[in-house]
């Protein structure tokens, strides 16, 4: 019963990466990544950014997406498979363990993958936007702080956390 949990919860995420991908090639987020969107949308205003520039940012971001759809139902999967292990009282220390590394070093690769992107948003910019952009950052950081536990983590990509 618990494996057909599992693996049923698996394909939920996995049709959620579909409709996710789908959704941003259509221009359409879901709501939370529309939220969450807002944010980097706002800081792009501030930087005064080209019509060049916010088409290729917007190229740049589908391009993550879809890149990176399987390591985000990843992790969505691990995470989902950790708390049936939390909650399951025969599950071992071991193994809760195991899972948590295994998420971890989900997390990582993504973590990898955010920087590569943010480096690539950054190289469209000239030297006044990303002086400015720095500025923004420092400005913010108090109030966005970023917790991977609500979801975000996988940097679906609010360009700047």
């Amino acid at each position: 019963m618990k494996k057909a949990m599992i693996a049923l919860g698996l394909v939920a995420v996995m049709l959620l990466g579909v409709y996710y991908v789908y959704a941003q090639e259509q221009g359409n987020p879901p709501r939370r990544e529309r939220m969450q969107g807002e944010k980097s949308r706002g800081e792009g205003k501030g930087l005064n950014l080209t019509p060049e520039q916010k088409t290729k940012f917007r190229e740049l971001r589908r391009k993550f997406i879809g890149e990176n759809a399987q390591l985000i139902g990843g992790l969505k999967a691990k995470r989902l498979e950790l708390r049936s292990l939390w909650s399951d009282p025969k599950a071992s220390s071991q193994a809760i363990l195991a899972k948590e590394r295994e998420l971890r070093d989900l997390k990582n690769r993504m973590r990898d993958k955010i920087i590569q992107h943010k480096l690539e948003f950054r190289s469209s910019l000239t030297p006044e936007q990303i002086e400015k952009l720095g500025m923004m950052r420092r400005r913010h950081h108090g109030f966005h702080h970023h917790h991977d536990h609500h979801g975000q983590g996988m940097g679906g990509p609010g360009m700047w956390q």
